[in-house]
Formats: structure tokens, sequence, C-alpha cells
């Protein structure tokens, strides 16, 4: 493609846009950082990368060749061995790390230590000051235009009433707000959505999209959630079950933090359907799957005179796979939405999320959004 839509070469003059992830060496940043530098040199289609296909032509965001990418994380291994492990798990194509080595450990001198780690004496004020100072350093020692934070780290349990500190999701949202840097937040974890920081965010003008990344078993229930509204068949009960291993398999282990992850599947079908029916999601951590899922959807429906009908699906796929070009969409789409003046939250890109921030839940609606959202960054260029 060209004009905005090539892959394979900036734009003259255009500046360059940073990409921090927070969970830089997790298997979606690691993805995602590998994936880009694959497709910038024509080695790999942008095969799930719906900003890369012809009606985000001419939007003004920034290729792929400029993004930069660095990080947060408490994890110690470099991306150039993440992605080996990945390779070797059979997320990452083999040969691919040897042909991109050199972009990988390029990310990798940019990420810097996260936290707060057991023992950490720091306060919330003292971690926020140092993860900005990051973030700002970052900008100005490559004078990048602008630096989006995008969140895609372990999911943590929603904190308690009482809960005397802010999570770490919600840590690095306060600096990246202070650091006058766009955010994503790709994970279930609270993120902005605290009310320690309601005034911050939107006194800081800033663009900002979540939550919880779309990514497949409820890709599908946003799908087919509406096809039963629309046909007028009653849906009973909708229960459903995922295998998954990796780093979201041990912390989805934690019941709180699959309650947090499910809330935003539940979301979906109460929104669609206008009723919460019958059922649960379970999420059965099994280390031998590694960084694939297997996502089991069992629907009890009624038809004409009462007749009952069942729909199962069976959803196999790998999280990192799925996950990569949707967050490179994302801060392709918010760092234009940001030089574009844009501000606060954009539930034109709820298309992406289990949880968006308000619009419609199906999915044909929210793709529908989204192209009007790629008309009104046309019109602003």
């Amino acid at each position: 493609m060209n004009d905005d839509g090539n892959a394979s070469e900036p734009r003259i003059g255009q500046a360059r846009t940073g990409v921090w992830f927070v969970g830089a060496r997790g298997s979606v940043a690691t993805t995602a950082v590998a994936g880009c530098a694959a497709v910038t040199a024509g080695l790999y289609p942008p095969t799930g990368m719906v900003t890369e296909t012809p009606p985000f032509t001419g939007t003004g965001l920034p290729s792929l060749p400029s993004l930069l990418f660095g990080g947060h994380d408490t994890a110690g291994c470099p991306l150039p061995k993440r992605a080996e492990h990945l390779t070797e798990a059979g997320v990452l194509p083999h040969g691919l790390v040897r042909a991109v080595r050199g972009e990988l450990a390029a990310a990798d001198q940019e990420i810097r230590p996260g936290g707060p780690l057991a023992g950490d004496p720091r306060t919330d004020e003292e971690l926020i000051t140092a993860f900005a100072a990051d973030l700002t350093s970052f900008r100005d020692r490559h004078r990048l235009a602008r630096v989006v934070v995008v969140n895609v780290s372990s999911t943590e349990p929603l904190p308690g009433p009482d809960a005397v500190r802010l999570p770490p999701s919600s840590l690095y949202g306060a600096a990246a707000v202070r650091a006058g840097c766009p955010y994503v937040n790709f994970t279930p974890s609270t993120g902005l959505r605290t009310a320690v920081l309601t005034d911050a965010v939107a006194a800081s003008g800033l663009p900002h999209a979540g939550r919880d990344g779309k990514t497949g078993q409820t890709l599908l229930r946003s799908v087919l959630a509406p096809m039963f509204v629309q046909r007028a068949l009653s849906v009973r009960a909708w229960s459903g079950t995922n295998l998954l291993g990796g780093g979201d398999g041990a912390a989805l282990a934690d019941p709180a933090a699959a309650a947090a992850k499910n809330a935003g599947k539940e979301r979906v079908l109460a929104d669609t359907l206008g009723h919460s029916p019958e059922g649960e999601v379970h999420i059965d951590d099994v280390p031998a799957l590694g960084d694939w899922k297997t996502a089991w959807d069992h629907i009890a429906f009624d038809g004409f005179l009462g007749s009952r009908m069942v729909l199962q699906t069976i959803w196999q796929g790998c999280d990192s796979a799925l996950a990569a070009p949707l967050v490179l969409d994302l801060a392709r789409l918010v760092a234009r939405a940001h030089e574009a003046g844009i501000s606060g939250p954009l539930p034109e890109l709820g298309f992406y999320f289990k949880d968006p921030d308000d619009g419609p839940a199906g999915l044909s609606e929210q793709f529908t959004a989204l192209l009007s959202f790629a008309d009104r960054l046309r019109e602003t260029r």
C-alpha cells in the first residue's frame, strides 16, 4: 500500500512515534515488536492489522517504520531471548528472530524496571514520578513527536473498596498522564478507571482508550449475540470455558484476576442481549498450552413454539498473535488522534475492546464507528 497504508517505508519527513509497553518483555509486546520489524522489512504481510486495509489510507497514521519501542517490565529476560522462547512455543516463525534481532535488541535497550516489586519502599507518588521520568526521557532522547503508553501486562485483581494504594496499572496510567502521553489499556486491569485519576485525566486533554483487548472468545460473542437479537431468538444460557497457559494462565489462576477478566466478557452479552443469561465463564490454567488457548461456548436458546436448541463453538488460537496486530493498530490510531487534537475517551475504538469506554456492543456496529473515526482523522489532515 502507499499513502499511509505502506508499512515498508515512512512518509517523507515524518516524525517518529514512541510506543511504550507496560509489560514490555511479555508475549504480546515481544510479538508486536518482532512483527512490526518483520512487516516493515517486507518479510510478512500485515495480516490482522485493520489499519493496513484500504479504509485507512490517507488518515495520516504513523507508519510502522516510524514507530520506536520501549517500556516498563519487572522481568529481566532480554527481548531477543524472549522471542526465541516464543519461537520454540510456535508463536513466532522459525528464522524470524535472526532476521529482526537488531530491532528486538534496540527495543530491549529502552526497557526500564517496572514495579512495585515486593519490598519496594517507594510511595505511589514516588513510583509515578519515576515512571513519568522514564517516559519523558524516552521522548526527549529520541526527539519523538509523541509517546503512546500501551498496557499489555498481566491481568491484576480489581482493587477492593478499602484499598489505600493504587494498583500497578493505575500507577503507570497516572505516569502517562503526567508525562503527557496518550494511553491504551489492553488489559482488564483498572488503569485510568479509578476515581483518584478522574480529574487529572479530564484536565490532561489526552486521548485514551480501553479496556481489555477483544482477541478471541469475546470477539466471537460480539458477532453471535447480535445474531440472536436480530433473529428474535431467546438466549436462555451462555456458558464458556477457557483453557490457557503462559503468563495469562498463571495470572488468571487467581480468582480475583479471573473475575476482572470475565467482567468484560459478560458485559458484551448483557449489553447486546439486554439481559445476562444464565451461565458463567470458567478459566483454567493449563501450563502445557503455553501461549495457545482453547475456548468453548455452549449457547442454549429457544426457537419458534419454544423449541429448545443449542449452538456450540470452539475457538483455538494464539493470544499473542491475535493481540499483537491490534496493539499496533491502537498505538497508531491513538497517536494520530493526539496529533489531531482529539481528547478524552475514544469510544470509536470499541471495536478492539471487551469493555470499551462506550458505544455499541456488536462488532458490526463497532466496525462502522471505527470507519467513521477513520473518516474523521482523514478530515483533520
